[in-house]
């Protein structure tokens, strides 16, 4: 596997050169790909460096052993280091997501549940809100339909990020948030104080760096317009600013109501539907490769849940990764870092097991 280090090694100096040239900037879109390619080989090249100098403190250490004892005591720390440099670089190794360093849109639906899921849904895009506020990512609500009692129908959010390192990117981190996520707790509806339990779902798509990314016939769209309306469906709008785009090759659908701007709502709607359709492009590809994405739950039902939030227990289980942890109360102010990076840890395993049976 470390012998793909010097093709990579190669790329990261052309990269450099490219990144000096101005005119590589006159297109963001661009840029903004090779600044994060030229991120993740960076770290490459630095971890490459540290597993080099590693190596040769352990040899030197060791000839110097033959003459000085003193040296042979530092032996067994310096294989550690080396130990420990190379594991580094070989994770570094695995084959990343090319998504990872994209923003993100989110979409929550309320599931089983009724009044209940749609109160949760108000919860966790809370908690992704905290949690992006944490991580210094910005947030847009795009669209939200509000249920009677203050929850949500059906809400979606952009969250972007300005790190060049695509380990650090949204799409990194929320790419497994994708799924059906199960509550378990009294409803503030509930006056025999009965624990019921009830299902939220949450979709992550990769935003599109630019809309050239995927192309779009107009013909092959279906826009409609129509009165903005509150919860209980009372007309919030004495205008046709309400937008609702059907792409026809797909049936996928995209309405928008929250701006008050007829061209506002069609820009929203028209940014969803570019997301969904590359997150359709890429899983088509995908299901063609491998099982890689089967985490991104489409249905409701509470079988495929992902993850469990106990409010009684105050416990969070994420089911693929057997994660859990008695701290729900802080995970629902957005302390999301220790159940993702178990995510992480278990997709780098997968990626590292796989590379192992190719290289055997």
């Amino acid at each position: 596997m470390f012998e793909s280090v010097a093709v990579l090694l190669a790329e990261h100096e052309e990269l450099q050169q490219q990144l000096a040239d101005p005119a590589v900037h006159a297109d963001p879109s661009r840029a903004r790909k090779l600044n994060r390619r030229y991120a993740e080989l960076s770290q490459i090249k630095t971890a490459h460096e540290h597993w080099v100098q590693a190596g040769e403190d352990l040899e030197a250490a060791r000839e110097l052993a033959k003459e000085d004892d003193a040296f042979a005591e530092e032996v067994p720390s310096l294989e550690e280091a080396q130990a420990e440099a190379q594991e580094r670089l070989r994770r570094l190794l695995i084959p990343r997501d090319p998504d990872d360093g994209r923003d993100v849109i989110m979409e929550i639906k309320g599931g089983e549940g009724g009044a209940e899921s749609a109160l949760f849904a108000a919860d966790l895009l809370r908690m992704y809100l905290q949690y992006a506020a944490h991580k210094g990512w910005k947030t847009e609500l795009l669209e939200s339909d509000e249920s009677d009692l203050g929850g949500y129908k059906n809400v979606q959010v952009a969250i972007k990020s300005n790190a060049s390192d695509p380990s650090q990117g949204v799409w990194a981190h929320l790419k497994y948030e994708g799924g059906v996520h199960r509550v378990q707790r009294v409803p503030v509806t509930e006056t025999q104080g009965r624990i019921h339990t009830s299902t939220t779902g949450v979709l992550v798509f990769p935003e599109v760096d630019a809309p050239e990314e995927v192309e779009l016939n107009q013909n092959d769209l279906k826009i409609d317009v129509y009165r903005s309306s509150g919860p209980g469906g009372q007309s919030v709008n004495t205008t046709d600013s309400a937008v609702r785009i059907t792409h026809l090759p797909t049936g996928i659908v995209v309405s928008m109501q929250n701006e008050k701007s007829q061209l506002q709502n069609r820009e929203a709607a028209m940014r969803v539907l570019r997301a969904r359709l590359l997150a359709r492009q890429q899983e088509e590809l995908a299901a063609a490769a491998s099982d890689a994405r089967k985490s991104q739950i489409r249905t409701m039902d509470r079988s495929e849940r992902i993850r469990t939030y106990n409010f009684p227990e105050n416990r969070i289980a994420d089911h693929r990764t057997g994660y859990k942890a008695y701290n729900l109360d802080q995970v629902m102010d957005g302390a999301l870092d220790a159940v993702i990076d178990s995510c992480i840890r278990a997709d780098e395993e997968a990626r590292l097991s796989e590379l192992g049976e190719h290289d055997s």
